[in-house]
């Protein structure tokens, strides 16, 4: 049987077209051998039902259509005899993709050609064609539809959604955190280490400094035990004037609170006490006070005692009176009985334990000197009263600056009423704690100190050393007179002061001696002491040793001093 169209093993005898190749869509092309061969067929007859051509949608595209040549209109044929047919005209053939399509005399080659729309309808507007049934099998699936739309498997590139992206996401932001974690951690240990190195700094400054302090350096010169005392202790002194309203007489007491002891202690000083006056000549303490003001008398002090006064505070007899009666009185163990103030008047005082005394009491108590008494009896009772009364004192600053300022006094330059109430107050501190003492500065007949009073007073509750606070202040030097002659300390005074020295009188010396002996309590005045003897004429062979507690070179004059 022969048909037109391709290798028919059945109906062609065994003879084949030539391959020649494959088109762009995988389908092969043929070559016709003998076009002669099978007469009476036509080549433009369709092998099966033309309803249904499985390339209708490449209609007006026709790759080959410059090498194919025109072709006739195309007329039904029936199928293939013995071959079998679709039920509703849509054929299958194994074979249609080798379906082939005369071509024109002359021409050896042939394809496959797809069904074209009439010539005149070439350039119309092309119209959708009807969707058809799917085909089944492989082909089917691979083949374009009718809107020229492919299958997404036909293409290696479409981009399917990640199923990880999420993952890969949540995975960078977990490692990212972590790191910062991490950062931050790290920051957070260097500054705690940083913190801890500037504590240990600052702890290990501070033992330094508070060892340099104390003198418990090894290598560096520690202060001595008695030194430590005087310097090693904060201290706040005023000293206060008590002065009757008749002008008899005065007397004086340093009020000494030592805040690093926790003790106050009131150091009672007689009017014979031998001081330095403004001219640098030498007077008495009571004589000061009544002659050269209080300025000059505690300035005197100081530089005798070698302690740093901060104030004076001038209590006048009324105002003593107005002290003790704003406190509820007084309690003191009597010495003596004070009489009244006129001529068979009950006594002010009796004397006994624990004596109430009212304000007029303790003034008359404070001032009573009696006949042939030294002046050191009045002043101790002095001192009882100024004790009993910081007893009674509020300890509150702003309650005893209340209890000053009601006295009605005017205050000293150099004390305010603050700054008395507050001094006051630690003082009554001391006081109602049982704190508190009351001591004698013990005189030589002459009013010098002796080298025991520099040791117990001035030393241990006035602060001791004397302290040179600058290093370009004139050093204070005690004169003794151990040369015999008389004379001879207010020549060698008057030679220091006018070599601008302040000189502190010592007296007499326990016994003669030939040679002036000139020495220093610290390896740092040496010079000055070499100087002081160079300005007396003696031999500069000075030394050190312990001299009066309240100057920086001691001198005791001998023979050889001819001044």
């Amino acid at each position: 049987m022969t048909d037109g169209y391709g290798y028919d093993p059945y109906g062609q005898g065994g003879q084949q077209p030539e391959l020649v190749g494959y088109d762009e869509y995988g389908r092969p092309v043929y070559r016709q051998q003998d076009p002669a061969a099978y007469p009476g067929q036509d080549g433009y007859a369709a092998p099966y039902d033309a309803s249904y051509d499985p390339y209708a949608q490449q209609q007006g595209y026709d790759p080959y259509a410059s090498y194919a040549a025109p072709q006739q209109p195309e007329q039904p044929s029936a199928p293939y005899p013995g071959q079998g047919q679709d039920p509703q005209g849509y054929g299958y053939d194994p074979y249609a993709q080798q379906a082939q399509t005369r071509t024109q005399a002359g021409q050896g080659e042939w394809f496959p050609q797809q069904p074209q729309a009439p010539q005149q309808e070439r350039h119309a507007p092309r119209v959708p064609p009807q969707a058809s049934a799917p085909e089944s099998g492989p082909a089917a699936e691979g083949a374009p539809s009718d809107g020229r739309e492919y299958h997404t498997a036909q293409f290696s590139f479409v981009e399917e959604p990640d199923e990880d992206s999420e993952d890969v996401i949540d995975w960078l932001k977990f490692t990212e955190s972590r790191t910062e974690r991490r950062e931050e951690a790290k920051r957070r240990g260097r500054h705690r280490v940083v913190a801890l190195v500037v504590a240990l700094v600052l702890v290990a400054a501070g033992g330094v400094g508070y060892l340099w302090y104390a003198g418990m350096l090894p290598g560096l010169d520690g202060p001595k035990d008695d030194k430590k005392a005087a310097t090693g202790e904060r201290r706040d002194v005023i000293v206060v004037h008590l002065r009757t309203t008749d002008g008899k007489g005065t007397s004086t007491a340093l009020l000494v609170d030592n805040a690093s002891a926790a003790e106050g202690t009131s150091v009672l000083l007689p009017n014979t006490l031998a001081v330095s006056g403004e001219d640098g000549k030498a007077t008495t303490l009571g004589k000061a006070v009544e002659d050269e003001g209080a300025g000059p008398t505690r300035e005197a002090l100081g530089t005798l005692l070698g302690a740093d006064i901060k104030g004076t505070w001038r209590l006048d007899t009324p105002f003593l009176e107005n002290l003790v009666e704003l406190v509820g009185g007084i309690a003191v163990d009597a010495d003596a009985t004070v009489p009244g103030g006129k001529k068979g008047a009950e006594p002010l005082v009796r004397s006994g334990k624990e004596r109430e005394l009212d304000g007029k009491a303790a003034v008359g108590y404070a001032t009573y000197r009696g006949t042939g008494e030294p002046q050191t009896k009045q002043l101790a009772r002095f001192g009882q009263v100024m004790q009993a009364a910081l007893r009674k004192l509020s300890t509150t600053p702003d309650a005893a600056t209340k209890t000053v300022r009601s006295l009605g006094q005017i205050p000293d330059p150099s004390l305010s009423e603050g700054q008395l109430g507050a001094s006051l107050a630690k003082l009554a501190e001391h006081a109602k704690k049982g704190a508190y003492h009351t001591r004698l500065l013990p005189v030589r007949p002459n009013g010098t100190l002796s080298e025991r009073t520099s040791d117990t007073v001035v030393k241990k509750i006035l602060g001791g050393a004397v302290k040179n606070t600058d290093p370009d202040a004139a050093p204070r030097v005690n004169v003794k007179n151990g040369s015999g002659r008389k004379g001879a300390a207010d020549a060698a005074s008057v030679a220091l002061v006018n070599g601008g020295y302040q000189v502190v009188k010592g007296g007499a010396a326990d016994s003669a001696q030939a040679k002036t002996l000139v020495t220093y309590a610290e390896p740092e005045q040496k010079a000055k002491a070499e100087e002081v003897a160079k300005t007396l004429g003696v031999d500069t062979s000075v030394r050190r040793a312990d001299g009066a507690a309240n100057a920086d070179v001691s001198v005791v004059l001998g023979r050889d001093y001819e001044g």
